[in-house]
């Protein structure tokens, strides 16, 4: 890398900045997790080399301008797995999983100088996608015992704010404003809240219930193409085709 940004190297390479590679870094990062859900090892083999080459790039620019180099980068990771690991390095205990992950919040909120649990929440990357930084959110109020008890809260909280939604649209004569916009957001936030508590990762389930709507789309579309496509049919036809593909899908 450090040839590829030299003169003698590439002129790409050399142009590049930390900003003009944010999206390079958040591609491979999806790119990574898309190979996990593959199960392919040679598919992830590729793509943790390609995270790893976003690594280096970073490094090797910011050593350019004398700030930190690649050795600094794995020296921090390996103070991190100490410093956060004190049930194993220093006089913390811990015997299950969830007491590992109370100790690296406790040690994380040191670390970073946080005075109290609202500095906790705003530290939660605003570029994470919507239901993961809520999820996020959410677990980290939940550290200091702001949670419901059981999940029929956030059960309870959902036909509340499918109320209010319904509220907001008779106020607004059914056209979409803030407080709608507000509203179906609070529904959203309750959603993932509820999904928590049930132990699913909402973006995980959202993702895996997007492509099973692709899925059952293309074997809907498949069965029409003979007939002149899904333009042809109306809305109850395409329906009952719909019913069909999931009755397939379950061998009824």
């Amino acid at each position: 890398m450090s040839f590829l940004r030299s003169e003698q190297g590439c002129p790409w390479d050399r142009e590049q900045t930390h900003q003009s590679l944010r999206e390079n870094m958040i591609e491979e990062a999806y790119e990574t997790v898309d190979a996990i859900d593959s199960g392919s090892p040679e598919r992830l083999c590729d793509e943790l080399g390609d995270v790893l080459m976003q690594v280096v790039f970073h490094a090797q620019m910011a050593s350019e301008q004398n700030r930190f180099n690649f050795s600094d980068v794995v020296a921090a990771i390996c103070r991190k797995l100490i410093t956060r690991h004190t049930h194993l390095f220093g006089s913390d205990q811990a015997s299950t999983a969830e007491a590992v992950i109370d100790n690296w919040e406790k040690n994380k909120k040191r670390e970073k100088g946080h005075k109290n649990q609202t500095q906790v929440l705003q530290d939660v990357p605003k570029t994470l996608p919507a239901l993961q930084r809520s999820y996020k959110i959410q677990q980290k109020a939940a550290h200091v015992g702001f949670d419901w008890s059981d999940v029929s809260g956030p059960k309870q909280k959902i036909l509340e704010e499918l109320k209010e939604i319904e509220a907001a649209i008779q106020q607004t004569d059914k056209r979409p404003n803030d407080s709608l916009e507000s509203e179906v957001g609070d529904l959203l936030f309750s959603v993932v809240n509820y999904a928590r508590h049930l132990r699913i990762q909402p973006e995980l389930a959202l993702n895996r219930s997007t492509e099973k709507f692709i899925s059952r789309f293309a074997a809907m579309e498949k069965m029409t193409s003979a007939k002149g496509g899904l333009e042809n049919m109306t809305l109850d036809q395409m329906d009952a085709l719909w019913n069909a593909v999931k009755q397939e899908e379950s061998g009824e």
